[in-house]
């Protein structure tokens, strides 16, 4: 909040003409309506060409994006060329209305805010790549092997459909947020209890689910889509479930769960490292997968 006196003084400097002599009237009278040293620090700090972009960015998108762009629950903005905004308009369009069927909200900015914003955003892209310690290629070995990851993530067309698809994830989250989702797999799973969204992708609709029918079958898996009548769980090993509701006796959603195990006790400190440096050098998906090499999983309608 900037004090009164503070206030008049600016309203005063900025109506008057652009001459030498009234600017130098008004910081005359600045001086003495503040004390020289305040007035000396209003005019003579250096300003920031970003610097009301990065508040902006810091208020309104650090939760997401990481304080420095470096990514989060969001993606990472600190890359020079940002996969769905290739140019200052498309990133303003992004910033003004968002993505549908992402997280990514819309923001009603006056039109110097959002070039201010989209202008700091621009220069994330200057800033030096994240230094991550680590052998990808050791990485990958553990990642295919060792942790059995493609179980349920898929990569490059191959894998399972359980947990998000990890092609472009290095440039998608942090090194950091690989490191927390390893070890702490519930972290990041949503906590609300909002309904199945058709319109939007994991992982806000991420969802383990248990039910129990009436002929006695149970099934455990992750939901891959619900309405008020029917739902459909996906088991671990790929096999897709459809039920409605009305032959069910047991419905369990376990909210903030998540079936992946945490791999502080499955990999070493060093293979840890080893396996983000993997994860954090995937950035580029595959122009095609051959269809003779797709994913394949079966279908069974009750």
């Amino acid at each position: 909040m900037i004090p009164p006196f503070e206030r008049l003084f600016i309203r005063i400097h900025h109506s008057m003409p652009s001459r030498p002599s009234s600017i130098l009237r008004s910081l005359a009278f600045g001086s003495l309506l503040l004390g020289a040293p305040l007035a000396q620090q209003l005019f003579t700090q250096p300003a920031d060409e970003h610097a009301r972009g990065k508040r902006l960015f810091e208020m309104h998108c650090s939760i997401c994006h990481g304080p420095n762009g470096e990514g989060g629950k969001g993606p990472t903005l600190a890359q020079p060329t940002l996969p769905r905004a290739s140019d200052m308009d498309s990133l303003r369009r992004i910033i003004r209305f968002g993505i549908s069927g992402t997280e990514m909200p819309s923001f009603r900015f006056d039109p110097d805010q959002l070039k201010d914003l989209a202008d700091f955003v621009k220069s994330l892209g200057s800033l030096p790549p994240e230094t991550v310690p680590g052998d990808a290629a050791r990485g990958r070995e553990l990642f295919a092997g060792k942790g059995s990851c493609l179980t349920c993530h898929a990569l490059r067309g191959q894998g399972g459909g359980i947990g998000p698809d990890l092609t472009e994830i290095g440039r998608k989250r942090s090194a950091a947020y690989l490191r927390r989702a390893l070890l702490e797999p519930a972290a990041e799973v949503p906590q609300s209890f909002t309904a199945f969204r058709a319109d939007i992708s994991l992982p806000e609709n991420f969802l383990f689910v248990r039910v129990v029918a009436r002929d006695g079958r149970s099934v455990a898996g992750v939901r891959v889509n619900e309405d008020t009548f029917s739902i459909q769980v996906r088991e671990l090993d790929g096999k897709v479930h459809s039920f409605f509701k009305s032959e069910l006796t047991e419905l369990n959603k376990d909210f903030g769960f998540s079936p992946m195990p945490p791999y502080g006790g499955v990999f070493t400190a060093t293979e840890l490292d080893d396996v983000i440096a993997f994860l954090a050098s995937l950035r580029t998906a595959p122009a095609a997968v051959a269809p003779e090499k797709a994913d394949k999983t079966n279908t069974v309608y009750h």
